[in-house]
């Protein structure tokens, strides 16, 4: 090994900086794999801690609850303190709930240990992107380091689903959260000895941490009231009460911003129309995929009959049509017909697919109808989300680009936690109506979940309205990067 790495130095490669960047790749593979690999294991965990059909979709939202509303944060601690700081911390954090949800033997502890990783996502997944574009400064070689980033957080999904399948198979749940462990510690070791640390601005610039924690708490009684609604009802005095909890919490958020010195989300960014159009349209299309994922692993199993391997196989024309529009296809595609006529064609091609889940039943083959789904799903979603950051970055001053894709990370997150809340319940409450009227379990079950897929493609279609009616038409502006190099670039 010794003597492979002085032959990368002879010839002139920094083999530092690419294994910092293989280290922190393999930090976020992690959290790529936790995001897919748990929607395997709800079957299994329901059935082993008993959780009811509302309150298991909080083993997704506790993650991403934390997740969206902490890395904001994040990001922000990384510029102060140091991000090599924030992404171990992050790993630590990670690694040590991952082994609380392995361990669980309750419905709270389970909650609770998703929080706590969610949490330590968001320190790590903060900085990730940071730490690449600083450590890679030359247009050419930041390209290539972005593109080995992209095609993991793609293809962490397909794994996730493949070896969450193959473990609760052959061991049980559990071992979907055991197998962190390793992989955090081999970051954590090797991350301390290979990333480079930044000069931090200092602590005495200010975090809003209560800004942080008040959208988060936001977030959380938002999600449980809607969660609990279909218990209480709509409009009872819980639901009411809890929701507009969640508004205050929210309203007092907005306040603090407005008056803070250094805020957290400072209110001018969101008068930038391409970064708050783009976000809200990638937050549409973040329903349609984690709602999906979710549905659909449920369906599989509960009406279809699938095994948990057998849903990760199922799964897979998704994750690898993402990972193969991810090797420069999409790059070109926008190259030839601009950023919003992809995303736009990409939006659609999401649509058509959802629609075509929309008419699942309790006998529906897998080939042709939802193979179709999975393979279109993949497509669209890995040619939507390069023209999203694109475009929303177009009118983002440069000095507050780390901030503009915090937001655009953070709305993506937070959107899908509560959009699966709601169609979750949704499509809970309509599988119950079927039932009372006489259906048969199977097919009350396929059509709450029809229910669910029509939704989701109802929020799809709102994104892509967004696009047409909420961004400027393509333009072109005029490029200088870090060196003064010129150059030009479709912006929206």
């Amino acid at each position: 090994m010794t003597a492979v790495l002085r032959m990368i130095s002879r010839a002139g490669i920094d083999w530092k900086r690419w294994m910092a960047l293989v280290v922190v790749c393999v930090g976020q593979l992690m959290i790529m794999v936790d995001g897919s690999i748990v929607n395997v294991a709800l079957p299994s965990i329901q059935g082993d801690l008993r959780f009811s059909p509302a309150n298991l979709t909080w083993i997704v939202n506790a993650y991403l609850i934390t997740y969206g509303g902490l890395v904001l944060l994040a990001g922000r601690a990384g510029d102060l303190i140091g991000r090599k700081k924030v992404f171990l911390t992050g790993v630590v954090v990670f690694t040590l709930a991952s082994l609380l949800c392995g361990l669980a033997q309750d419905e709270l502890t389970l909650v609770a240990a998703r929080f706590a990783q969610g949490a330590g996502a968001a320190l790590s997944a903060g900085v990730v992107i940071a730490i690449i574009v600083t450590s890679f400064v030359e247009p050419g070689e930041r390209a290539r380091a972005m593109s080995v980033f992209t095609f993991v957080a793609a293809g962490g999904g397909s794994l996730g689903l493949l070896a969450g399948g193959a473990l609760i198979q052959s061991i049980n749940w559990h071992w979907i959260f055991f197998i962190n462990l390793p992989i955090g510690m081999a970051t954590l070791l090797f991350g301390a000895i290979l990333i480079e640390e930044n000069e931090g601005l200092g602590i005495e610039r200010g975090i809003d941490a209560w800004g942080s924690v008040l959208v988060t708490a936001a977030l959380m009684v938002g999600a449980y009231a809607i969660v609990t609604a279909g218990q209480y009802g709509w409009t009872s005095p819980h639901t009411l009460g809890f929701g507009g909890a969640a508004l205050g919490l929210l309203a007092a958020f907005f306040t603090l911003e407005a008056r803070h010195q250094n805020p957290i989300l400072p209110l001018r960014m969101l008068r930038i129309r391409s970064l708050t159009g783009a976000s809200s349209a990638r937050g549409m299309l973040a329903v349609g995929l984690f709602t999906t994922f979710f549905l659909g692993a449920l369906y599989l199993q509960h009406v279809g009959g699938y095994t948990a391997l057998q849903t990760g196989l199922a799964f897979l024309p998704t994750t690898l049509a993402m990972a193969v529009m991810s090797f420069g296809i999409t790059a070109r595609l926008m190259q030839r017909f601009g950023p919003r006529r992809l995303l736009g064609f990409g939006l659609l091609t999401v649509i058509a697919a959802l629609l075509l889940m929309s008419g699942v039943g309790d006998h529906t083959a897998y080939f042709p109808r939802l193979f179709i789904a999975y393979v279109l799903i993949g497509l669209g979603g890995g040619a939507s989300f390069m023209p999203l950051t694109i475009i929303a970055m177009a009118e983002v001053p440069r000095a507050d680009s780390g901030l503009a894709a915090g937001i655009s990370n953070v709305t993506m997150q937070n959107s899908a936690a509560l959009g699966l809340a709601v169609i979750g319940t949704i499509a809970t409450g309509q599988t119950h109506f079927l039932l009372a009227r006489g259906d048969s379990l199977a097919g009350a079950l396929a059509g709450g979940y029809q229910l669910g897929f029509n939704i989701t493609a109802a929020c799809v279609l709102a994104g892509f309205l967004i696009v047409i009616f909420g961004l400027r038409p393509a333009r072109t502006v005029e490029i200088v990067d870090s060196e003064g190099d010129r150059g030009l670039e479709q912006a929206a």
